[in-house]
């Protein structure tokens, strides 16, 4: 289905108004999803938004919650959540990392009683639009194995940097930390499509294709093996650890989990202010120069570009802006449940 980022904004931004939402937060996270859609990682945008108004309905999330600072030093802050909607604490972690940094040339924040945030790369860019160096990470109920494991012990903790160039956009990279995010093995069941095998292991640790299998009865594989399974562990105790949200097994699943209880997700940025260290432009230039060395490097055979971080995504916005944005069936379909559930009827939605 072909729809406007106009017209799929507005119907978000609706929604989460009738699910008690003030303006202001109702239309950061539209922003936050049609963003990510527009960007063609369709796991991590509007096909979530059932799920947050589930949550906001059950009183899991708060809706009039307001993230406040509990903590703070000359480079470093700990924000209290406040049960507020993943996307508002962020948003207010990421420009309090910037803050910081302008004052002390880097600046981290941690977040706890939090919830699911959506795409990492959001809150990098934010950085990366203000000339600053972004970081962006969080922790989520496990889903992960260990290698040599067979049952869950770490969530797929996402990862985002984004860094300013002489360029029209930042570098932006935006990972799971596991082989791939749950939302792509969700996404490939409700299709019935089987997955490859190097995603999941079922029960005994064996690589399995069947997505139904998880979560119940699969876990994902770390990234690279016992890389990923290292880097996520970095993000646990940076998003966690260290700013008091839940760790490990004591995170609720923000889809699964009673939508009357927090998941005291934990998430944390980090932001480096270029102007401390040397004069942006400069920065910018050999960014520039950097990247058009890469691009001119030899491309094998059959290959006529080499990308970098975040590139394609943002041809992709740009197509979508002009054009529209494609979603495909798993989103229709969460949609049109939702426009159902809450009295919506938008035109473009309808069957």
């Amino acid at each position: 289905m072909l729809v406007s980022s106009r017209d799929l904004e507005s119907f978000c931004v609706q929604a989460l108004l009738k699910a008690g939402l003030v303006e202001s937060d109702a239309r950061l996270t539209a922003d936050v999803l049609v963003t990510t859609d527009a960007w063609g990682v369709f796991t991590h945008g509007t096909k979530n938004l059932c799920g947050y108004i589930r949550r906001l309905r059950g009183g899991g999330i708060r809706a009039t919650a307001k993230p406040r600072i509990e903590r703070e030093g000359p480079a470093w802050t700990i924000i209290d959540g406040e049960g507020a909607l993943g996307t508002v604490a962020s948003t207010f972690a990421m420009r309090a990392a910037v803050t910081k940094a302008k004052a002390a040339g880097i600046g981290y924040v941690g977040v706890h009683n939090s919830c699911h945030f959506g795409a990492a790369g959001y809150y990098a860019a934010l950085a990366a639009h203000e000339n600053l160096i972004g970081v962006a990470m969080s922790n989520d109920t496990p889903t992960m194995t260990a290698p040599g494991g067979s049952k869950p012990v770490l969530g797929s903790n996402p990862f985002a940097f984004a860094a300013p160039t002489g360029e029209k956009h930042p570098i932006l990279l935006d990972m799971a930390t596991s082989a791939v995010a749950g939302g792509k093995v969700f996404a490939a069941a409700a299709l019935g499509k089987p997955i490859p095998e190097n995603w999941i292991v079922d029960a005994d640790g064996r690589p399995a294709t069947d997505p139904k299998l998880f979560p119940d009865s699969a876990a994902l594989l770390p990234m690279a093996g016992h890389k990923g399974y290292g880097l996520a562990l970095l993000i646990e105790i940076l998003s966690a650890v260290l700013t008091g949200a839940a760790v490990t097994r004591q995170v609720l699943s923000w889809s699964f989990a009673d939508p009357s209880l927090a998941t005291n997700h934990g998430a944390a940025f980090i932001a480096v202010d270029i102007i401390s260290i040397m004069p942006p432009n400069v920065f910018k230039q050999r960014v520039t120069e950097m990247i058009q060395e890469i691009r001119q490097s030899p491309k094998a055979i059959g290959c006529d570009r080499i990308f970098v971080p975040g590139e394609m995504e943002w041809e992709r916005r740009e197509r979508a802006l002009a054009q529209g944005i494609e979603l495909p069936p798993d989103v229709v379909t969460s949609l049109r449940t939702l426009a159902g559930e809450m009295d919506l009827r938008p035109d473009w939605l309808r069957d």
